[in-house]
């Protein structure tokens, strides 16, 4: 009796005899041989190398016009407004051809480390999203800007919010001796998800930001409260297009945000030869950390934003792939097994 119940439990264990259980499906399993693998690493590495070409030669072709206007160079027109605030200085340029349009401007920074921990978690995502209570009591990821100094709540809080980038930048264009201005379009800059997911908001209280603010104060370094940011009633406070673009944190210390779009009027098609002039509002100070800014137009097309190395890794794997056939090819052509031996070989063991 006791070996029956024996043979019953290990007959409970045993698993199905079926071709899954049992592991009889059948399978199909490639060898790679030489005349496979050889012309497969050709194949792949020319179709890199047609890729990294057209790659390359569109980056090439993408206009980009980088001006630093930190100030620290000798001669720089801003070097008057390095250490001072609220200064305006004037950058001048000149186009032998075409910029070709859309136009997008934007601004660069350099040294400056957004991806630090402490500075991308100090704001208050439930304040941001229009919550009223969190409006007036922001979170302590806010601290040392979650009250000002009398103890009343700041709202935007955070460092983020902080150390918003407030230059501001009217560009014109010399036409005939005139200066006319160039329109700079500001509307729908932020991510959509910014705008419409993540950030919203409080509601109005007697149907004005003005009074739904009301027992709060501006951040530190802000010249302008939050409901005031914009004369468009539809582009303040939290849902500002500029503070959205800000408050998306950048991976890497050298960075740049899109500040407007070229897009209307005369200048749809993009910018025409010719001499333009920026006028900077110099609000922003870097000196203190070593930093870096400079502004940046720049043209995109079907793969976005100039690019250099997307097309250089995509020649460089390519090259390599062939270099490698070429050697496998070598190799077996020196080492290859003729068959009537292999038939030998076998037949012997």
């Amino acid at each position: 009796a006791s070996e029956s119940m024996k043979k019953e439990g290990e007959n409970a264990n045993k698993p199905d005899n079926t071709a899954f259980t049992q592991q009889r499906l059948p399978a199909w399993q490639p060898i790679l041989s030489a005349g496979i693998v050889i012309p497969g690493f050709v194949v792949i590495g020319l179709v890199f190398i047609a890729i990294g070409v057209a790659l390359f030669l569109t980056s090439k072709n993408i206009q980009v016009l980088e001006m630093d206007y930190t100030g620290t160079d000798t001669g720089s027109p801003c070097s008057k407004c390095t250490y001072n605030v609220s200064c305006k200085c004037l950058l001048t340029f000149q186009l032998d051809k075409l910029f070709e349009g859309p136009v997008f401007f934007y601004y660069g920074l350099s040294n400056y480390y957004q991806n630090y921990r402490k500075y991308g978690v100090s704001r208050d995502d439930y304040q941001l999203f229009g919550y009223i209570s969190n409006l007036k009591n922001p979170g302590n990821d806010c601290s040392p800007f979650q009250y000002d100094p009398t103890g009343q709540p700041i709202a935007p809080c955070g460092a983020i919010a902080n150390s918003f980038f407030n230059d501001s930048f009217r560009l014109f264009h010399n036409v005939d001796g005139v200066d006319m201005e160039v329109p700079l379009d500001g509307k729908g800059i932020s991510w959509w998800s910014d705008y419409n997911v993540k950030f919203r908001n409080p509601e109005l209280t007697n149907g004005t930001l003005k009074d739904t603010f009301k027992g709060t104060v501006k951040p530190l370094n802000w010249v302008k409260p939050a409901y005031e940011l914009d004369s468009n009633v539809n582009n303040n406070a939290f849902l500002n297009q500029d503070f959205l673009v800000w408050m998306r944190t950048a991976a890497l210390p050298n960075f740049r945000k899109l500040y407007r779009r070229i897009t209307e009027g005369n200048y749809s098609s993009g910018l025409p030869a010719g001499n333009y002039s920026l006028e900077i509002s110099y609000n922003y100070p870097v000196a203190i950390f070593q930093g870096q800014k400079k502004v940046v137009f720049s043209n995109v097309s079907w793969m976005g934003g100039k690019n250099e190395f997307l097309g250089i890794a995509y020649l460089v794997i390519g090259s390599l792939c062939i270099v490698m056939s070429v050697v496998m090819l070598i190799v077996y052509a020196k080492f290859q097994v003729p068959d009537e031996d292999l038939c030998f070989n076998l037949h012997t063991t």
